[in-house]
C-alpha cells in the first residue's frame, strides 16, 4: 500500500464519478487535459484546487490561453473545448485544422 497517495475524483463521459490515484495513467491524463474528463469534488461538485494545498499535483486543466502553435495537439484540442468544441469534435481534428480554427491572428 503506497503512503502519501493522493485520490482525485473525475466526471466521467457517462456522468459517474470515479475515484483515481496519482498519478494518472497517461491515456486518463490526456483525456482530462482535452476536456473529455473533468475533476470533481468527490460528491460531484465543480473542483477548485486550493492554491495553498496544490503543490503541482494536480492534473492539467484546460489552457486558459491559447497554446504556441509548436504545442501539443491535446493542448490545442483543449482550447478548442474552451472556445466551444465538444471533445469529441476537437479530438477528431488534426491539429494543423485546430490552429487554422481556434488560433488568433496574432499567435506566433
Amino acid at each position: 500500500m503506497a503512503h502519501g497517495t493522493e485520490t482525485i475524483y473525475v466526471l466521467g463521459e457517462g456522468g459517474g464519478v470515479h475515484p483515481m490515484d496519482m498519478p494518472l495513467p497517461e491515456p486518463i491524463e490526456e483525456r482530462l487535459r482535452k476536456g473529455m474528463l473533468v475533476r470533481v469534488n468527490q460528491d460531484g461538485s465543480p473542483y477548485a484546487p486550493p492554491a495553498e494545498l496544490d503543490g503541482g499535483s494536480a492534473p492539467p486543466a484546460p489552457p486558459l490561453t491559447e497554446p504556441a502553435k509548436s504545442a501539443s495537439k491535446p493542448d490545442w484540442v483543449g482550447w478548442a473545448v474552451v472556445r466551444g468544441a465538444t471533445a469529441e469534435e476537437a479530438d477528431g481534428m488534426t491539429k494543423a485544422d485546430l490552429i487554422e480554427k481556434y488560433a488568433s491572428p496574432t499567435n506566433p
